[in-house]
């Protein structure tokens, strides 16, 4: 099923996510949404891994580090492919440089903060403004979107392509984050909307799409060409 949202309505619910006042029992998370780097490649694919696994599709896993870094970064930001990092520390973050798009960062409320099993693999490798790097920040998650085009409005939008919280910082509103800070770059480039896929069965995630405002578009279906069916028409006569 495909699901559509307006990118006013996304930004709207980034914008509401404010600095919330600390209560006793409760952490402080810092939470970061910056651009990907070609060095985030190898968590990119861990990520993208993580996400084949959920949807039972590992069979059809065949992207590595070298083909995600050959395709990825060809392009200038929101032109073509864009992937935005979700990165999460206990501590404030230091500025990086980043002049094609200011990060986003947030501080959220957990009650305890989750042991990350995996939070060596997932350490971040950005490197700060003062050339070091930053010892206590992970990669949490990621979104991948591309331009698009709707032509009865003429004018472009962004599908989002594939988002992903790792599963130890689910339920943290992370995906919100995500979501919406695809969408608040939709406004300032004066699109027209953002629109992604989503499994019939992932029910959890249709009822979170449409509490942030998005429409889920039953009587659309996806067409795909791919494998040998597509190669095929690199020899046909039509």
């Amino acid at each position: 099923m495909a699901s559509t949202i307006s990118p006013a309505a996304a930004a709207a619910a980034l914008a509401s996510i404010a600095t919330p006042t600390t209560l006793v029992g409760q952490h402080q998370l810092y939470t970061r949404i910056r651009l990907a780097t070609p060095a985030d490649v190898p968590h990119i694919h861990k990520l993208i891994y993580q996400m084949a696994v959920f949807q039972n599709e590992t069979h059809l896993f065949t992207a590595t580090e070298s083909s995600l870094a050959t395709t990825l970064f060809n392009s200038p930001p929101f032109q073509s492919f864009t992937v935005f990092i979700l990165e999460v520390s206990s501590n404030p973050f230091k500025n990086i440089h980043s002049p094609a798009f200011l990060p986003i960062e947030r501080t959220v409320l957990v009650d305890h903060v989750a042991a990350d099993p995996e939070a060596e693999t997932f350490k971040s490798g950005v490197v700060n403004e003062n050339d070091d790097d930053d010892d206590d920040v992970t990669v949490a998650g990621f979104v991948l979107f591309v331009p698009s085009y709707t032509t009865f409005a003429g004018k472009p939008g962004f599908h989002v392509e594939d988002l992903l919280v790792r599963e130890c910082y689910r339920r943290k509103g992370f995906g919100k984050m995500l979501l919406s800070a695809v969408a608040e770059q939709a406004v300032k480039m004066g699109f027209k909307r953002v629109e992604w896929s989503v499994l019939e069965w992932n029910v959890n995630a249709i009822k979170f799409y449409e509490e942030m405002g998005a429409k889920v578009l039953t009587e659309w279906r996806v067409c795909r060409l791919t494998g040998d069916a597509l190669e095929a028409y690199g020899d046909a006569n039509y």
